[in-house]
């Protein structure tokens, strides 16, 4: 499979870094704003093509699947190039901006018979089948409620702090969590409340608290103005789980109701985690789906409308003119 970039940024190199390491996949393609900055980046990490408009890169029929790498402001303009030029797309979280630009492109997608999908990387990892078989076998009884944090100090990020590239801690770190949220307790989502510490016009702290049926509840933070533990607890009848680091599980430790550790988990060893997605986007191409099972289109929509409600009910209106 011949792999393109689409944005030479920092996340971009990591998945780059990824794509050098796996089988089957060519690292094919590399596109930046400019030639000079594209090239350096396909000499540097062994593309072999470099083009200096996104344009270009889209009009080379040999690419076969886009990783999209560009602020989330940005997400929904580039994902659609790309699949009016006929190619299958990997678009970095958040998905777009609004649940409204992610169904135009599920639409359009359909209608061109092409692959795309969000990635978001907890979804593809090893680690998501192993927390749910714990669950499943009944080792914390029946779970009732769960926390989760992922917070960064991240205080020269100019995309961070901008809400014309859809700034702030929702978009950015906030998706994880909910997801998180999502993963164990499903589709059953009841009501949502949510407040926010604003700074530069962005969220910078997020509290949000999910009911879900069945009364369940999660309660989640996220910051880009601080550093937390990462740490996720699932909470039972019977005991408890805790997943060290959401954003990449490390270990995941189960206890029981007396606080005595009974089983300790580690998931396989891995290149960087986003293999897994490229992974599974390969298989869904070559199976001639047109979306990843293990995120339907479906969900990266509730996650958006979720995201939407949210900033909704704080006042925080993004820019979609880019």
């Amino acid at each position: 499979m011949k792999f393109a970039i689409l944005g030479a940024g920092n996340i971009a190199v990591q998945m780059a870094k990824t794509i050098a390491r796996m089988e089957k996949v060519e690292s094919y393609a590399v596109a930046a704003r400019d030639l000079e900055r594209a090239q350096a980046f396909a000499d540097e990490y062994g593309f072999a093509r470099a083009y200096g408009s996104y344009e270009e890169m889209l009009s080379d029929e040999a690419v076969d699947l886009v990783y999209i790498a560009t602020p989330h402001s940005h997400h929904f303009k580039h994902a659609k190039m790309c699949l009016e030029a006929g190619k299958n797309v990997l678009c970095e979280k958040s998905f777009t901006v609004t649940a409204d630009q992610a169904r135009e492109l599920f639409a359009l997608a359909e209608e061109k018979k092409l692959l795309i999908t969000e990635a978001i990387w907890t979804r593809y990892m090893p680690s998501r089948k192993m927390i749910d078989d714990i669950i499943a076998r009944g080792e914390i009884g029946e779970v009732t409620s769960l926390s989760a944090n992922l917070s960064y100090f991240l205080p020269g990020s100019k995309r961070i702090w901008d809400p014309k590239l859809a700034g702030g801690a929702l978009l950015d770190v906030g998706v994880y969590p909910i997801n998180f949220a999502r993963m164990i307790f499903g589709d059953t989502l009841k009501e949502v409340t949510a407040t926010a510490i604003f700074r530069n016009g962005v969220d910078m702290t997020d509290s949000i608290v999910m009911n879900f049926v069945g009364d369940k509840v999660a309660t989640l933070q996220s910051s880009v103005y601080a550093v937390s533990d990462r740490m996720g607890g699932i909470f039972g009848t019977k005991g408890y789980i805790k997943v060290q680091n959401i954003n990449n599980p490390e270990k995941i430790t189960v206890y029981d109701a007396d606080h005595t550790e009974k089983a300790v988990y580690l998931p396989p060893e891995q290149i960087t985690g986003y293999e897994y997605e490229v992974e599974a986007c390969a298989k869904a191409i070559a199976d001639g789906a047109l979306e990843c099972p293990e995120m339907p289109h479906e969900e990266t929509i509730k996650v958006l409308e979720i995201m939407d409600e949210i900033r909704k009910s704080w006042g925080y209106e993004i820019p979609l003119d880019v």
